[in-house]
């Protein structure tokens, strides 16, 4: 296994270029149903500005993918691109070493508006709405690395060009994929896209990977999960704690026999979640302080709804340290179909964050709830205390 000082260099230099003290070779898990505090390091440093912050950041991403997402490669060596000539297709060739790739994504420009456009990047297709002033753009995330059952491991394009052996789970290679996108967008202009208008979503499988992509890519200015359970918004010790008391619910060791979301090294942890460095509210954390949207289904019992109410309410935690309470939305409402959006109420929600992280338009996202009266006991899994980050 590589060292944590090896994948700290390799990974994540380029999404936070300030110099942090190195991590420790050997870290030492955790055992405790509690959630981890995102604000002690693991040499049990208090994080207390903004800056120590950054760097608890870099140390967090590398502890995801060391332990539970797979090394996200660095940048490729060469990467061209081409636009189709009705501009509905964009192509992107990475090359890595003596490997090359080719995949194209599907554009659709706004009806309305002026260019360069926001965007919206979706998993698969969208499914949620988008105004008539965002583009889409839809990524074949299956195809870039499959996802149909654990056979799927190593399948992909994404595997064709970093080898069947990378440790990359789907979540993080589709996650480097949306990256190369943005470093198409950047080098194309002519496609007519904003770059630092970007936003990244998906539903379920496709959910986690969206919040997966947005806190590893710092160039994503929104990121909207929907119902995406265990492995997205969720936290892996709260599921857990809900199957405990017979809440039927998605967990780890559900899921690292179900599908390829996670790395190989994560089975470990499968059945002991306690062990773990860190838990999802603080991947919800990485993607602070830009815009964070989480949208569920409060009657869909097998993703967890009290799981990620929980989660994203102690992530929440980590944007107010930050001063930014209200760049985190959450939004839940039942009484609907899996992946099916309540158009009728959940739109005013969503278009708040539009308006305000791609649209740049001062509006208030002072979004978070449930439609259930879920509750989160903080006495009982939260056991830190916020600072207040200058």
């Amino acid at each position: 296994m590589r060292s944590l000082l090896a994948l700290l260099g390799l990974s994540v230099v380029y999404a936070f270029p300030q110099r942090c003290p190195p991590l420790p070779h050997d870290i030492a898990l955790r055992n405790g149903s509690t959630l981890p505090d995102p604000f002690t390091t693991v040499r049990g440093q208090r994080v207390q500005s903004k800056a120590q912050w950054s760097c608890r950041a870099k140390e967090l991403s590398a502890l995801f993918q060391e332990y539970e997402l797979g090394t996200l490669p660095d940048r490729p060596s060469s990467l061209k691109t081409s636009l189709s000539a009705n501009g509905s297709g964009l192509t992107i060739t990475p090359t890595v070493g003596d490997r090359s790739i080719t995949y194209t994504v599907n554009i659709t420009l706004p009806t309305t508006g002026k260019a360069p456009f926001p965007a919206v990047i979706a998993f698969g297709a969208p499914s949620i709405p988008v105004p008539s002033n965002i583009a889409t753009i839809v990524f074949d995330n299956s195809e870039f690395a499959q996802q149909d059952s654990l056979a799927s491991r190593g399948q992909g394009l994404f595997y064709d060009l970093h080898g069947p052996n990378a440790t990359a789970s789907a979540l993080t290679a589709w996650a480097w994929g949306v990256s190369r996108i943005i470093d198409a967008l950047e080098k194309t202009p002519q496609v007519r896209i904003n770059p630092r208008r970007l936003a990244i979503t998906g539903c379920s499988r496709n959910g986690k990977g969206a919040l997966v992509t947005g806190a590893f890519e710092p160039r994503i200015a929104l990121t909207i999960p929907q119902e995406s359970g265990s492995g997205g918004a969720a936290c892996w010790r709260l599921s857990d704690y809900q199957l405990a008391h017979n809440e039927i619910t998605q967990t780890a060791s559900e899921i690292v026999d179900e599908n390829v979301w996670e790395s190989v090294e994560f089975r470990k942890f499968a059945n002991n979640t306690d062990l773990l460095p860190f838990d999802h509210h603080e991947l919800a954390g990485l993607v602070a302080p830009r815009g964070l949207i989480v949208i569920d289904n409060s009657d869909y019992l097998w993703l967890g709804p009290w799981s990620s109410w929980g989660c994203m309410s102690a992530g929440r935690l980590i944007y107010e340290a930050l001063g930014v309470t209200s760049n985190m939305g959450y939004s839940s409402i039942g009484n609907h179909s899996h992946c099916q959006f309540p158009v009728d109420r959940q739109t005013p929600d969503l278009y708040a964050f539009y308006s305000r992280f791609l649209l740049d338009e001062h509006v208030e996202t002072d979004v978070f709830y449930n439609s259930v009266d879920l509750t989160f006991d903080y006495s009982r899994f939260v056991k830190w205390k916020v600072p207040r980050l200058y």
